[in-house]
C-alpha cells in the first residue's frame, strides 16, 4: 500500500516548551487517519509542520515516498486547518471559482464538490447568510476542488452542533468511501471512533498510542458472568493468568482482562472446573474509556 506521508522522530520546541517530541507516524493510501488529544496536546503543531508552515526543530518527513519536494506535493493536498474564511459578500460558488484561479483548477470541479458536501442548493447564496456548518462544509469543497490525494482537517466540528457534527462525519465517511485519505486531528473521541480507521493519541507532545483504531478497543476489555455459585465462579477467574481483577455487584462478576482472551475460551476452562454460566457477555472499553485512561495524568 502506497505511502502518502511518513513523519520520522519530529521535534517543535518553542524556547523550553516541547510543543512536539519524538513524533512518528506512517499514513497509508485509503485509510482516515485520527490525530487525538487534550488542547496543548502537539496536534496542530503537527499538522502544521507537515503543511510547511511552521518550522520543526528536528526530526524528518516526506510525502509520497520522498518521491517530490515539499512545494510540489502540497499541491496534491487538500487541508483546513483554520476557521473557513471567504468573501462574506460573494456567493458560494463565486468564492470557489476564486479558489480554482488560484489553484489553478477548472471550474467544472465547483458543481461536483458541492453537491459532495450537500451545497449545491446554496451555490448562490451570499456565504454571510450561512450557519457555521455550512461555512465548514463549504471549506471542505475548498480543500476538494484539486481533488487531493489525502485531505488534513483540524478539528473539523469545532463549535458545530449535534447536526452539524452529524453532516460533517457523513461528509467524511463519504470522501473517504471514494479513495482519499483523510488526517483528522480531532477531541471528538466519539466521532473519531465512527469515522477513522487508525488513530495516534498526544499528550503534551508525545505518543501515547499509534495503530488501528479496532486495536486500541482490543488492548483489554472485560466480562459479565453469572453463575449459580459466585463464589466459586470468582475464585475460578481469580487463578486464570489472563484475569487481572473481579468486582462483584448485583449479583454479578465483571472480571478484567490484562490481555485479549475469547470468550469460547474462559467458558471451557471454567466448565473444566465444574463452574457452568447462566450469563456470558465480553465487552470492549470505548476509544474515549481507552482515551480517559491514557491521557489522565494530563
Amino acid at each position: 500500500m502506497e505511502t502518502i506521508l511518513k513523519i520520522e522522530n519530529l521535534y517543535k520546541n518553542y524556547g523550553a516548551v516541547k510543543a512536539v517530541k519524538n513524533v512518528s507516524l506512517e499514513i497509508k493510501k485509503g485509510n482516515v487517519y485520527g490525530i487525538l488529544g487534550p488542547n496543548g496536546s502537539g496536534k496542530s503543531t503537527t499538522l502544521g509542520i507537515v503543511l510547511n508552515v511552521v518550522n520543526k526543530t528536528s526530526g524528518e518527513y516526506s510525502w509520497f515516498g520522498g518521491k517530490m519536494e515539499t512545494h510540489e506535493a502540497l499541491k496534491k493536498v487538500g487541508a483546513i486547518i483554520e476557521r473557513p474564511n471567504f468573501y462574506p459578500y460573494m456567493t458560494a460558488e463565486q468564492n470557489l471559482k476564486l479558489v480554482c484561479k488560484i489553484k489553478g483548477t477548472n471550474y467544472a470541479k465547483i458543481h461536483e464538490k458541492l453537491e459532495i458536501v450537500g451545497l449545491l442548493d446554496r451555490k448562490n447564496s451570499k456565504f454571510r447568510t450561512f450557519s457555521l456548518g455550512m461555512k465548514q462544509r463549504l471549506a471542505i469543497a475548498s480543500a476538494l476542488l484539486n481533488d487531493p490525494e489525502i485531505l488534513i482537517l483540524d478539528e473539523p466540528t469545532n463549535g458545530l452542533d449535534p447536526q452539524g457534527i452529524r453532516q460533517i462525519r457523513d461528509i467524511i465517511n463519504l470522501i473517504a468511501s471514494q479513495g482519499t485519505t483523510i488526517l483528522l486531528a480531532s477531541h471528538l473521541l466519539d466521532e473519531v471512533e465512527k469515522v477513522c480507521s487508525h488513530v495516534l493519541i498526544l499528550r503534551k507532545g508525545e505518543i501515547l498510542y499509534s495503530g488501528e483504531v479496532g486495536g486500541m478497543n482490543s488492548k483489554d476489555g472485560f466480562f459479565e458472568l453469572i453463575s449459580d455459585n459466585l463464589s466459586d465462579l470468582k475464585v475460578a477467574l481469580e487463578q486464570h493468568p489472563a484475569i487481572e481483577n473481579t468486582s462483584e455487584e448485583n449479583g454479578k462478576i465483571t472480571a478484567f482482562t490484562n490481555t485479549n482472551l475469547e470468550a469460547s475460551e474462559l467458558n471451557r476452562y471454567l466448565a473444566s472446573k465444574n463452574i457452568f454460566l447462566n450469563h456470558l457477555v465480553k465487552r470492549k472499553h470505548s476509544l474515549e474509556e481507552q482515551f480517559l485512561e491514557l491521557t489522565k495524568n494530563n
